[in-house]
This record gives structure tokens, C-alpha cells and sequence, in this order.
């Protein structure tokens, strides 16, 4: 394969990647504020994802994959809400372990990356288009 090829498909993994990680983000952003409904009851637990590069056989390019999304398994803080109907006997009740600031500096990051991938397509796009005028002047 061609070296633009490989880059615009290692640039796609990249994109996918981060719209994944994104959606993630959007995802814990979303619940930051979801209690469980019973007392004691667990409320939502944050999400994370893991990357993995992988090699990819027919270009020889590192491609970057999900590897997994999974839960984040820290403690739940607790707020003194005794009106809550999942408040405890004691009036506090568990709330999701999101902490926007985190969130929003992840989803920063991601777009960043996003943009960066998206910039590569785009030379590589227009690399190939000045190639094949090449080609036709040629001819």
C-alpha cells in the first residue's frame, strides 16, 4: 500500500478512536448527577476506555484500537441530601464518582486529537488530489 493510503487509514483509527472516547466523556458527563432511586442504592459509575495500538497486516501501519471500556471502580462520594429518596438512614446518599472538571479536560484532549487526525486526512486527501493533477498534466 501506498504511504498516503496508510496514513489516511492510521488517521481513521485515530478519529474513530477519539469519537469513541468522546462519546464516553458525554456519556459520564450526562449522569454526573444520577443517584440510585433506593436507599443505599449504587448510583452511576463513571465509564473509562483504553487504548491499544495494533499493527495492521496489509500496510504495516500501528493503528490505534479500543482496546475496552470499562468502569472506574474508586469509591462513590457521599452528599448530606436527607430529603432523597436514596438517602440513607443517616440522610446522605451516594453520588456518581464523575468529576466534570476530569471530564471536560478529557473531552479537550479527545477533540484535540480528533481535530489533529481530521488535519491528516485532509493533507493526505489533498496530497493525493495534487498527485493525479500531476498525473493528467503528464499525460
Amino acid at each position: 500500500m501506498d504511504p498516503l493510503s496508510t496514513a489516511l487509514k492510521i488517521a481513521a483509527s485515530g478519529l474513530a478512536a477519539q469519537s469513541d472516547r468522546l462519546r464516553v466523556v458525554s456519556e459520564n458527563l450526562a449522569n454526573a448527577q444520577s443517584t440510585g432511586n433506593t436507599p443505599g442504592a449504587d448510583p452511576y459509575r463513571r465509564k473509562t476506555i483504553t487504548f491499544a495500538a495494533e499493527v495492521d497486516r496489509a500496510t504495516g501501519g500501528t493503528m490505534v484500537d479500543v482496546m475496552k471500556i470499562d468502569r472506574d471502580n474508586s469509591d462513590f462520594p457521599v452528599e448530606f441530601m436527607p430529603g432523597h429518596e436514596a438517602a440513607d438512614a443517616n440522610g446522605y446518599v451516594k453520588v456518581p464518582n464523575v468529576n466534570a472538571l476530569i471530564e471536560m479536560a478529557d473531552m479537550t484532549e479527545a477533540n484535540r486529537s480528533y481535530e489533529a487526525n481530521l488535519q491528516v486526512v485532509k493533507q493526505a486527501r489533498d496530497l493525493i488530489s495534487m498527485t493525479i493533477d500531476l498525473m493528467r498534466q503528464q499525460s
